[in-house]
């Protein structure tokens, strides 16, 4: 078996910091496994861009190499077609999305430079995994290049509806562009299903089954992947100093009240807006949680730089100051709003001392917190995630109280049935969600894909 060639837009960390996604951890564990390279964007701007030397970094079984790239090839791939185009149209947000043919071009060709890049690294015997939206063409560029190696591609985000889709100028072109991959792998059934229905109802590809597609003699399978977590590492988080201090300081602070928490970047698809509204909500229904249940939401913020995140960040500090003038006592704050991050040893600590989660996107690819949450609850007294139904979790997570987040009225319920559960139920529903996250974890996902890839190009 030769190496595994990663490519995404950012790089690393090869070591768990304590920060690092799940994401992260799941490609290092597949790299030592066969030793390989990871290839992206360094994170800086300069004036040679993707023309300058790599930037490399290399241990015993894995080499990290990164490009920069220029403030124009910045503007109109990253800030441009990827953020202000892409974002918005794969969450199905067509009215936030900027169509602009600068974007587009910018995109195409830092493409064809990472492809260009990193031809000349490749070993006959290597498998190229791509990943994410930034890297749609990508495959394109190779097969241009007469690269034969396998190559893989996974999207995090979801992958839209062909109808909403269609309104993307160029959208049939990027599609076929993403049929030059031999694998594509998707967060859930409805997103896979969304690209095979593209492909056939707008370029005419034949459906052969079992996820296989065949267009202009080239076939290409589009299958879900539902991305995991290590559970069980993260559950012992959950008992490490950074947890435990962050719980004495949580439950000194409660004093015997209940909290519900939100993990989420700051960003118009998580649905943080209607999230306080639901809260609100649920303080006016049952009025017998005010003073005694508060919501914690941590929001770090990202891509500041754009006008719709400016919006929600000030949307969010006067629904904050509303809701809390509105309920707040002497000794009680109904919102803790908190735009900070946290490392994931401290997150388990708070994930831990939180009777609910609230995890309500209103488009998701995934959403890993929701998995995180249940793997830092106690065994023996769990709390219970609350989630929408528009996660791609709620497909492998049915036993969470799932909610639709368009309703305040029904996020509201869903907080009042976690509240009020029962101890033993909430002791079932953890345990069947937990013992499937242990089953179907980033490694179980990683060897699922690496195995069909094989597999297509036997």
């Amino acid at each position: 078996m030769g190496r595994l060639v990663v490519v995404s837009n950012r790089v690393g960390p090869l070591k768990d910091t304590g920060r690092a996604g799940g994401l992260a951890v799941a490609l290092v564990d597949a790299l030592t496994k066969s030793g390989g390279v990871w290839y992206g964007w360094s994170g800086e701007i300069s004036e040679e861009g993707t023309f300058g030397a790599f930037k490399t970094t290399k241990t015993r079984k894995v080499q990290m190499v990164q490009l920069d790239m220029t403030q124009a090839d910045y503007d109109l791939f990253y800030a441009g077609y990827a953020n202000r185009t892409l974002w918005p149209v794969l969450h199905y947000r067509l009215d936030l999305a900027v169509f602009d043919r600068r974007f587009e071009q910018g995109y195409r060709h830092v493409n064809e430079r990472f492809a260009t890049r990193l031809r000349p690294l490749l070993e006959a015997d290597d498998m190229v995994w791509v990943h994410d939206y930034h890297f749609l063409t990508f495959a394109s560029q190779m097969r241009a290049m007469e690269v034969n190696n396998p190559l893989a591609f996974f999207l995090h985000i979801p992958f839209p509806a062909p109808e909403i889709l269609a309104a993307l100028p160029n959208a049939g072109s990027i599609v076929r562009s993403m049929m030059a991959y031999d694998l594509l792998g998707f967060q859930t059934a409805r997103d896979a299903d969304n690209f095979r229905r593209f492909a056939v109802e707008e370029l005419g590809a034949d459906e052969l089954g079992e996820g296989r597609l065949r267009m202009a003699g080239r076939e290409t399978v589009a299958r879900c992947y539902p991305i995991g977590i290590d559970a069980e590492a993260f559950s012992k988080f959950a008992m490490t100093p950074d947890a435990r201090r962050n719980m004495a300081r949580l439950e000194k602070l409660l004093g015997g009240r209940q909290q519900i928490i939100g993990v989420d970047r700051i960003d118009y698809s998580k649905g943080l807006p209607e999230r306080f509204r639901a809260f609100e909500r649920l303080l006016e229904d049952y009025p017998e949680n005010r003073g005694q249940v508060s919501l914690m939401q941590i929001a770090p913020p990202s891509r500041a730089e754009l006008d719709a995140y400016i919006e929600i960040r000030r949307e969010l500090d006067e629904l904050t100051g509303h809701v809390n003038g509105r309920f707040a006592d002497l000794d009680w704050t109904p919102i803790r709003f908190l735009t900070r991050s946290f490392p994931r040893r401290a997150l388990a600590g708070i994930y831990r001392a939180s009777r609910v989660c609230l995890v309500t996107p209103l488009r998701d690819g995934m959403n890993l917190v929701a998995k995180e949450y249940i793997a830092a609850q106690r065994a023996e007294d769990p709390g219970v995630l609350v989630l929408s139904r528009f996660a791609g979790a709620a497909e492998g997570m049915k036993e969470a109280i799932v909610v639709n987040p368009h309703s305040a009225e029904d996020v509201a319920l869903g907080l009042q049935t976690a509240i009020t559960m029962p101890l033993e139920e909430r002791r079932d529903r953890w345990q069947i969600l937990f013992d499937r996250l242990c089953k179907e974890d980033a490694v179980a996902w990683s060897d699922a894909i690496m195995a069909d890839l094989r597999q297509v190009k036997r």
